[in-house]
């Protein structure tokens, strides 16, 4: 077994041909827009569902969660397959996968076997989403990572613009299938070009942690699995604090195991001594809660709440979302030079205004236009997080654990969208319904206000975060 798992012979060639920034950039900027889109897109399509599907509250969010679950489960496995058996070959694996689990979710024929193709994205992601970030910092030195990623941010941005009014668009003139169908010819030509335009690389280590692996698989899927089920089954419920807890034994038995037991541990834990590591993945953790939960919230609130269409949905949407496309490239160049943490507890702190305005203003008979200064507002904040908060953690750890340091902040970004889903739409079930406008209105405004307190809480701990990087 010793055997199998140590790093083959790596052709000197591979290993250390020049970089191409340009195309890694642009490919591993679609490899995270291809992420970022799916959950988008599905969110303008929900009312969609509900209606072609006969769709619950639960499978509505299983359609988001489940991708999420799989993906919070399984990232740190794929950061660690990238380190040891090549980034290149590992994103191009993802590629493939999440292409045709994307087909698949196009023929479902209700929702279990939706949900089904959507955890098979979320597995196909886990891979290709943490490599992004790992490939972008094998091409750019330390100093100029900042541009870099901040492109990065700015390209997964227009996966997100372009989410709610591509998916309006093709969920009225076509069908909700089609915004799964879009992803395969793209995936089709980006795995040919990952091939021959990405710079193999790999991690430091020899072999892989198969029992961390293990461990955090399960305590991350059943630290994901509590939340996602307690709007259901409540959060007192038998299966909901056993999953709980069982993500804690198991979260407890990694930690121990990455200390003491692994020869090569796939998580040094030294790294979360450091500040820019530690706040910066507590400050993503808490902005995804956030956000993901606006947007569960704020995509149906313009369809169910307001009466407007989907493609009408995701136009008035536009001014949120599109921020990160005009932002997030200035954010990442000017935190070069000013470091990171300005960037991300301003960001934080312009979330908690704009999430608190629209939790005011949400009411029967609300007016698009009294929505539309918070909806900038809290779009610039969640801009000028995205690619900071990346680059603290790649930034605070040695640049051959730049693929740890991604897995990290990728399986915490997913976990954070899992619980921000959950807490949202148990407080909207509690205040509200899809019993009429009025009724979703009520519930809208108070999970609002909990996205709100969430941004406060990322402000807080990213107050905390070294001005420059943490290493």
């Amino acid at each position: 077994m010793t055997d199998i798992l140590k790093v083959p012979p790596r052709a000197p060639a591979a290993e250390h041909a020049p970089p191409r920034p340009v195309w890694t950039v642009l490919l591993a900027g679609l490899g995270a827009l291809l992420g970022s889109l799916d959950v988008v897109v599905v969110s303008t399509a929900l009312p969609a569902l509900r209606a072609d599907f006969g769709a619950s509250l639960a499978d509505l969010e299983w359609t988001i969660n489940g991708y999420n679950l799989v993906f919070a489960g399984l990232t740190l496995t794929g950061a660690a397959l990238g380190d040891r058996f090549g980034r290149r070959r590992m994103y191009v694996v993802g590629l493939a996968v999440f292409t045709l689990a994307s087909a698949a979710s196009a023929l479902s024929g209700g929702p279990g076997q939706l949900i089904a193709a959507r955890m098979a994205q979320g597995a196909g992601a886990a891979v290709l989403l943490p490599l992004t970030l790992t490939l972008i910092s094998d091409a750019f030195p330390a100093e100029k990572r900042g541009v870099a990623i901040g492109m990065w941010g700015g390209v997964t941005g227009l996966g997100v613009a372009a989410g709610p009014v591509l998916g309006g668009a093709v969920t009225e003139g076509l069908s909700w299938q089609w915004i799964f169908w879009l992803n395969v010819p793209l995936g089709l030509v980006m795995i040919p070009l990952s091939v021959l335009k990405l710079r193999e690389s790999h991690g430091p280590r020899p072999q892989l942690d198969l029992v961390g692996l293990l461990l955090a698989a399960v305590s991350l899927a059943g630290l994901a699995w509590a939340p996602m089920r307690a709007p259901e089954a409540g959060w007192g419920s038998a299966e909901v604090t056993g999953a709980l807890a069982v993500g804690a034994v198991f979260l407890a038995a990694f930690l121990g195991w990455e200390r003491s037991g692994a020869r090569y541990p796939m998580l040094p834990l030294g790294y979360f001594r450091r500040r820019g590591f530690a706040t910066a993945n507590g400050a993503i953790f808490l902005q995804l809660f956030s956000l993901l939960g606006a947007l569960f919230m704020i995509s149906q609130l313009f369809q169910t709440g307001l009466g407007n269409s989907p493609l009408e949905a995701g136009v008035r949407i536009l001014v949120w979302t599109g921020m990160p496309l005009l932002v997030a490239p200035v954010a990442g160049t000017l935190a070069d030079r000013f470091g990171n943490r300005p960037f991300m507890l301003g960001g934080l702190l312009l979330q908690v205004i704009g999430y608190a305005l629209m939790a005011w203003q949400v009411e029967p008979g609300v007016g698009y236009g009294s929505l539309i200064v918070p909806l900038i507002i809290s779009g610039v904040g969640i801009s000028m997080v995205f690619p900071t908060a990346a680059n603290a953690v790649t930034s605070s750890v040695p640049p051959a654990d730049a693929g740890v340091a991604a897995g990290v902040n990728m399986a915490l970004r997913e976990l954070g969208g899992v619980f921000g889903i959950a807490v949202a739409a148990a407080v909207f079930a509690r205040y509200g319904g899809y019993g009429s406008a009025e009724a979703f209105v009520d519930g809208c405004g108070p999970a609002l206000w909990i996205s709100a307190g969430a941004a406060a809480a990322g402000a807080l701990v990213a107050a905390f975060a070294p001005s420059r990087d943490g290493r």
